[in-house]
């Protein structure tokens, strides 16, 4: 550019003529609405995402085949609230119970038994609920959990006639949308229901959502309805207090920013108020991955999992589905 075009230009930004683009207006943090919109979709994190879900379900399909079909069990009228229970042979065995992840749209309990095989040769129980998608309620969350509780408290009532379990020994996971759900179930007040307080003897949440400030600010405003007694109510953050067990929590390194940050910001505050909190940080794993890790006893989550329940890994322990370290 010539000295003549530039001091033009010069001139023409100093009247005004000439003016640069408006900046994006940021909207959380640091970022513009695109950006938010962006780190909240795992998927643009996950290029194999397709790869991922097909494994995921062919190893569900391969658990199955070496443990046999699941038990069917109602916890309530509707016809989705029913429990997948994979029984171990194990006498008054504890319980596991796994909350599914799935933008709290999507999944079934079927699809997600590919690490059943971990708990049952464990000596666990694990227990898969179907619940309510968010868009059959115009995207209020509340339906949902009020279904798990649901699902918990009968449990509780009906695991040792049903099929053998100490209600004294329930442990909790959630992954993704379920990892915020069931962190939302440990901060849940169990006596108001009838149950003890400390009813759920430790939590395993993995890659989820516990700050919804952010989330609801975000584009999954467009199918999740989350107004301030929504976000302060179901925002597990802001309930600390109501947590009775060791905590760990999880995510990948490949993760999108927010979901590292949410685990972070969770961890800290859960320390905060003396928690016994752990923040398990799975190498190499995008969000979809690291769920794949709960199949494996010698992976991360399966180890943290075993852990949680007092189970040892028997050196003999050979899973049918296919580990990812």
């Amino acid at each position: 550019m010539s000295l003549t075009r530039v001091l033009l230009a010069l001139v023409m930004l100093t009247f005004g003529v000439l003016r640069p683009p408006a900046a994006e207006p940021v909207v959380w943090l640091d970022y513009t609405q695109a950006e938010l919109d962006r780190v909240y979709d795992q998927a643009v994190y996950a290029p194999n995402l397709a790869q991922v879900l097909k494994r995921q379900a062919a190893n569900s399909v391969a658990a199955r085949q070496a443990i046999g079909e699941p038990r069917r069990l109602a916890y309530g009228s509707n016809a989705t609230e029913h429990l997948d229970v994979y029984p171990t042979a194990a006498k008054n065995a504890p319980i596991h119970i796994y909350i599914h992840g799935g933008t709290w749209r999507f999944g079934r309990a079927r699809d997600n038994a590919f690490a059943a095989e971990l708990f049952v040769r464990g000596g666990a129980h694990f227990v898969v609920p179907d619940f309510a998608s968010v868009t059959d309620h115009d995207g209020n969350l509340q339906p949902l959990v009020d279904q798990l509780r649901s699902a918990i408290v009968w449990v509780y009532h009906h695991a040792a006639a049903e099929f053998g379990g100490d209600r004294d020994r329930i442990h909790l996971s959630g992954f993704s949308s379920g990892g915020h759900l069931a962190a939302v179930m440990l901060i849940t007040d169990w006596t108001r229901l009838g149950l003890p307080a400390n009813v759920l003897k430790s939590g395993l949440i993995v890659s989820g959502m516990y700050d919804l400030d952010p989330v609801a600010l975000s584009s999954r405003r467009e199918y999740v309805t989350l107004h301030a007694p929504a976000i302060a109510r179901l925002s597990p953050i802001h309930h600390l207090n109501r947590i009775t067990g060791p905590l760990i929590i999880a995510h990948g390194t490949l993760e999108t920013p927010e979901f590292k940050r949410q685990a972070r910001e969770f961890h800290r505050a859960g320390q905060a108020h003396g928690l016994a909190a752990e923040l398990l940080i799975i190498p190499e794993s995008n969000h979809f991955e690291t769920i794949e890790t709960l199949a494996n006893p010698y992976a991360p989550l399966g180890r943290a999992a075993l852990r949680l329940m007092g189970l040892d890994v028997k050196r003999n322990f050979a899973p049918s589905v296919a580990p990812l370290e």
